[in-house]
């Protein structure tokens, strides 16, 4: 992803399934405050990525799940600015 994003973005993890790292990418298209976490599939919280003001681009963030234990999870990211509220979840997959 090359340049500034024209709208807040949020991509599948790559590789998924993984063992025991994986990359989640996501662009916002304005400042805003980022918060980026996961949780397990009753929906407790296992990690958080990000919890930060960013400025527009695209960013990756090293996910590492060697401390939890192979299943199903989701990742949620939320961004809060310039007016606008963007919200996304999507699945990943831990495979040990």
């Amino acid at each position: 992803m090359i340049g500034t994003p024209v709208s807040h973005t949020l991509n599948q993890n790559y590789p998924n399934p993984f063992n025991p790292t994986t990359n989640v990418e996501f662009g916002i298209s304005e400042s805003g405050f980022v918060s980026l976490k996961v949780y397990d599939i009753r929906g407790r919280q296992v990690a958080q990525l990000v919890n930060k003001l960013k400025e527009p681009g695209n960013y990756t963030v090293k996910f590492d799940g060697s401390n939890i234990s192979s299943g199903v999870y989701f990742y949620s990211i939320n961004v809060v600015g310039g007016g606008q509220k963007f919200s996304k979840t999507l699945k990943l997959v831990i495979s040990k």
